[in-house]
């Protein structure tokens, strides 16, 4: 079938980049709605209406990637689109105090999900891709470095307002939210149209590639961001490590 590059894709390859737009369509949905509560539970516990602003406009932007990969997912052939999400779980654990459960999500959301998002665009942005995605993973990459610096913000501000070690409660978590944003499958092999180079210029990676980017994000940007304020990476080193393995 033809994509929108114009070219003939194996009919494997052209159902996985279907998918795979359409899995992003989701997951832009839902963080838009993560970072609606965000934003409004960032103004009630009175932190700077800055960082309010920023929540919502995540919130609007996630809203447009969703049109996005929408309009491309079809565009590859995804006829029907699953029911979308109208709610979104929260993930910090409920026994934490409010403003910690909105750090938890913060750094789960932004300093993790998106700042691994920033490492897969800016691979994704190959020079021969083609010339209808090229525009499209621009356009998220520009946004979604902005969401991440959120995060980084928040986390930075905790960590030098707070009394000694305000951060200190994330390091045992953040296993937890590498599990819940990572696929099971991530450090599995992948099957053969899975590792197809053709992926790559409609803008999705293949299986080992992905696991390479994610593994890298963590080890060069991450984790060394995360021990910059404070926060234990040795847990989330060990979860790496056997994961590895």
């Amino acid at each position: 079938m033809s994509g929108p590059a114009g070219e003939e894709l194996p009919e494997p390859v052209r159902r996985l980049v279907a998918e795979a737009w359409t899995f992003r369509w989701r997951v832009e949905l839902e963080a838009a709605l993560r970072f609606a509560r965000l934003a409004e539970r960032l103004g009630e516990l009175g932190e700077p209406e800055a960082m309010v602003a920023l929540a919502r406009r995540a919130s609007e932007d996630e809203r447009r990637h969703a049109g996005l990969c929408e309009a491309l997912a079809r565009e590859y052939g995804q006829r029907v689109l699953p029911e979308a999400p109208t709610a979104v779980t929260e993930v910090a654990p409920a026994r934490l105090p409010p403003r910690e459960r909105v750090l938890y999500e913060l750094v789960a959301a932004c300093c993790i999900t998106e700042t691994e998002s920033t490492a897969v665009l800016t691979t994704l942005l190959v020079p021969d891709g083609s010339p209808r995605v090229r525009p499209v993973l621009r356009e998220l990459l520009r946004d979604e470095v902005m969401h991440s610096r959120l995060g980084w913000a928040q986390l930075s501000r905790a960590h030098a307002e707070g009394a000694q070690g305000a951060v200190a409660f994330l390091g045992r978590y953040i296993p937890a939210m590498l599990e819940g944003g990572t696929s099971p499958r991530l450090f599995t092999p992948g099957s053969p149209e899975e590792e197809s180079p053709e992926l790559l210029r409609h803008g999705v990676l293949p299986h080992t590639r992905k696991r390479e980017v994610f593994v890298q994000a963590l080890h060069e940007v991450v984790l060394p961001g995360l021990e910059r304020f404070g926060v234990d990476t040795a847990p989330a080193r060990q979860w790496l490590a056997q994961r590895g393995a």
